[in-house]
């Protein structure tokens, strides 16, 4: 029997009888809501007012269908995607390709993307304390992030990483309410357009929604929560559950810096706070330092947690080597991140570039992901059905035009001078 999106709802067990709380999807959730969310949505509205709102709508939607699989891979397959990928591949050469892409696309991609993390979460710290030494604060969290990562186990992980999250959505929906946006003209957002100078921004707005990485990050936390017992319907209601709380909050960023800076100059959530704090003092300093420190301390962890996870998966070993495989990957890519941090880049631009390369780099990842979620030998009846591939497909054609446009416009004044 194919599963698809219709049949969970009528799984063994009633939804008023699954557990929902947050785990798995909550980590996402963590992941894709960092310093380059705040970035972007704020740049987007800032810049674009509510015309970009459909990208992000778009996004969440794009990001629970592709999570959904792999929270499906990890929970009945009990396999990361990395491990997967390792099974499907018919010769060893392949498994060589496929490995040395996963490698570049994570371990080099998520060094890059953690130097924005630490460096947001800095500027979270500053919003709160003043300006103070940011090389202070980029190493603290940087500690903090290595600490968490090196001797907290799963679920420790877990439940920081939910708390943060809950108090982090608490800061941005606080801020939006303060913005007060204009409803009617958040609601024409969700009409497809792109204004002049627009399609960075959108696929922008995509690529720190759906983030590649996640769908190893999602695949392996399943595995660990739901490997040994529970439900696959009871791991796809929390995943889609938590990615949507996201998806909500980074449209209420974006909303609050519509209604607030719509047509200034701003570099960031920082400037978000400046705009309102005229109005409502100092309280909204603090939210935005709280909604950024918990943006950045959270993404601080779960880039790492899902190198490590997935490059575990790709190394293989005893499980006592892979635990201490994943410290070591895990802690690599927070003094990468660190070091570019330090080496006084600017935060905005390095998360600009990061969110940029995700957007493009995602086809290839999530078109993995549907070879592997087609492998009834691996999944059996919970192989994707026709739905699920539909809407897989949908989603990969999509973010691949959209980021080959982008990449086209980027590469045509260089081509136009060779």
């Amino acid at each position: 029997m194919h599963f698809t999106y219709y049949s969970v709802w009528a799984e063994r067990a009633s939804f008023a009888r699954m557990k929902l709380a947050l785990g798995p999807g909550a980590l996402v959730a963590a992941a894709f809501i960092g310093p380059g969310t705040v970035t972007v949505c704020t740049l987007a509205g800032a810049q674009f007012g509510f015309t970009l709102v459909w990208a992000l709508v778009f996004a969440t939607i794009s990001t629970i269908v592709l999570q959904d699989m792999s929270s499906r891979l990890g929970a009945s397959a009990r396999l990361g995607l990395g491990e997967a990928l390792m099974r499907i591949m018919p010769s060893p050469v392949l498994k060589l390709v496929v490995g040395a892409l996963v490698f570049a696309a994570l371990a080099i991609g998520n060094a890059a993307y953690e130097a924005g993390n630490l460096a947001g979460g800095a500027l979270g710290l500053e919003s709160i304390f003043g300006d103070q030494s940011r090389r202070v604060f980029i190493g603290a969290i940087a500690l903090a992030a290595g600490a968490a990562l090196f001797f907290g186990k799963y679920k420790a992980l877990e439940r920081l990483l939910v708390i943060l999250v809950l108090i982090m959505s608490a800061a941005f929906v606080a801020t939006a309410i303060l913005a007060r946006p204009d409803v009617p003209a958040l609601l024409s957002g969700l009409r497809p357009s792109v204004p002049e100078g627009g399609w960075l921004t959108a696929i922008a707005l995509i690529g720190t929604t759906v983030v590649p990485y996640n769908l190893f990050l999602h695949a392996a936390a399943a595995k660990a929560r739901w490997g040994d017992h529970g439900s696959v319907g009871e791991a796809r209601w929390e995943s889609g559950l938590s990615i949507l709380l996201g998806g909500v909050v980074s449209i209420m960023i974006l909303a609050a810096a519509a209604g607030a800076v719509y047509g200034q100059a701003v570099s960031g959530g920082a400037d978000l706070a400046k705009s309102l704090e005229p109005v409502w003092g100092s309280g909204a300093h603090y939210l935005i330092g709280i909604g950024l420190l918990g943006a950045g301390l959270t993404s601080a962890i779960t880039a790492p947690m899902a190198t490590a996870f997935a490059l575990t998966e790709l190394m293989g070993g005893p499980q006592h080597s892979r635990r201490n495989q994943f410290r070591w990957v895990a802690l690599s890519i927070v003094a990468i991140g660190a070091a570019v941090a330090l080496s006084g880049w600017k935060p905005v631009s390095l998360i600009l570039v990061a969110q940029a390369a995700n957007g493009i780099l995602l086809p290839i990842v999530a078109t993995f992901l549907l070879i592997v979620m087609n492998r009834k030998s691996l999944l059996g009846e919970y192989v994707n059905g026709r739905g699920a591939n539909l809407l897989g497909v949908v989603v990969v054609a999509v973010t691949f035009g959209l980021g080959a446009r982008a990449l086209w416009r980027v590469l045509t004044p260089l081509l136009g001078t060779v």
